[in-house]
């Protein structure tokens, strides 16, 4: 892999959480421990900017097998790759076309993902078989020391088993796989806190796959609000069952989802009126008798055991930050139910909109 300019030191204060595969990802021991990992065809989780990941050699199909297998996710879901440079980039697309060169001028580093056809020097696990690979320089110096240090490109989802609440700590990491992974390299919170924006740039107009940390408005503000398109609702929520390669992670029906009953909804309403809405969907299974509520800002709320505010001053980047660790507090009390109001379908909005109304289809 190319080189490129040092990073970041650790935050001032910084200090990793106590587990002991838990380690401080701004050491240089143990970035380069977890660069041997790597390279010696093992995973390792790692901060990122968006959520944490977990990685394994992009080039080494047995490698990647392992995190498939961790996080005993189905093999038609591909994983993105992730590089520091865009000759990195160039290296594995098979064609690098100008809607991907100004994107990637805009918003590399950062939490946007572009889908290229792919070179043939990746392997097919990693793309689910599909001739397109989903390519991304992150931000956070903890992944971008991590490859550089690996010399490989990197292919990593989210750190968590598959289809739950992804992870924005290393406790978060830990929570899901405990000692299970050799290392998990603590970076502190993540900063978007969302997975990354999948813009396919294959065809003519450029398609949004996932929404993500990337906002439709800043897509459009450089590619033109007619130069690109949101891919179609009904291609967006694939069920479970599929059985060929989604064009992007993030493109199922269920996803992101906590273990506890979620319900979203346009309005806050009383908590009776959600167990009716409970009952009526569902006759003849106990209604809820607990339940917690998810809203952007503070709301009059009565009768609800546990309240997360995503944001008290309404910032829609605060919020997504905020949004999957209020998930996993809430998750954590184990309570009947989780209601969730819907925030303003704008910016970063849409893709908070996106994670809640995947994680609600089990109402």
């Amino acid at each position: 892999m190319s080189s490129q300019p040092p990073h970041n030191p650790s935050p001032e204060g910084f200090k990793p959480t106590n587990p002991s595969n838990i380690r401080n990802g701004y050491e240089q021991k143990a970035l380069q421990q977890a660069a041997d990992l790597i390279r010696s065809g093992d995973v390792v989780a790692f901060a990122t900017e968006t959520v944490y990941g977990l990685g394994a050699n992009a080039f080494d199909p047995k490698a990647v097998a392992k995190v498939f297998a961790h996080k005993a996710r189905p093999a038609f879901d591909p994983l993105i790759v992730h590089i520091n440079t865009i000759d990195d980039a160039k290296e594995i697309a098979a064609d690098f076309p100008p809607a991907a060169l100004k994107l990637a001028a805009a918003f590399w580093p950062g939490p946007l993902t572009l889908v290229v056809k792919k070179k043939d020097i990746i392997p097919d696990i990693v793309t689910s078989g599909l001739p397109t690979v989903g390519l991304r320089m992150p931000k956070h110096p903890v992944a971008r020391t991590l490859i550089e240090l690996s010399a490989t490109a990197i292919a990593a989802p989210s750190a968590n088993k598959f289809a739950s609440i992804s992870p924005t700590s290393a406790r978060d990491v830990y929570a899901e796989f405990g000692n299970d992974l050799p290392l998990i390299l603590d970076g502190g919170p993540c900063e978007t806190g969302l997975e990354s924006t999948v813009i396919s740039v294959v065809s003519d107009i450029p398609t949004v796959l996932r929404l993500g940390g990337t906002s439709l408005e800043s897509l459009q503000s450089i590619l033109g609000k007619n130069g690109v398109q949101l891919v179609h609702t009904k291609d967006a929520m694939i069920k479970e069952n599929a059985k060929k390669g989604i064009a992007s992670p993030g493109m199922l029906e269920r996803h992101y989802a906590p273990s506890t009953s979620l319900l979203l909804v346009d309005n806050l309403s009383t908590t009776e009126q959600y167990t009716q809405i409970f009952t009526n969907r569902n006759p003849g299974m106990q209604p809820p008798k607990s339940f917690g509520l998810m809203t952007l800002q503070a709301k009059q709320a009565k009768g609800f055991q546990s309240h997360e505010i995503l944001s008290e001053s309404g910032d829609l980047n605060e919020a997504a930050a905020n949004l999957f660790g209020a998930m996993r507090r809430l998750d954590a009390q184990k309570l009947d139910a989780i209601i969730a109001v819907r925030v303003p379908d704008s910016g970063l909005g849409r893709a908070i909109n996106d994670r809640l109304h995947r994680a609600s289809l089990k109402w």
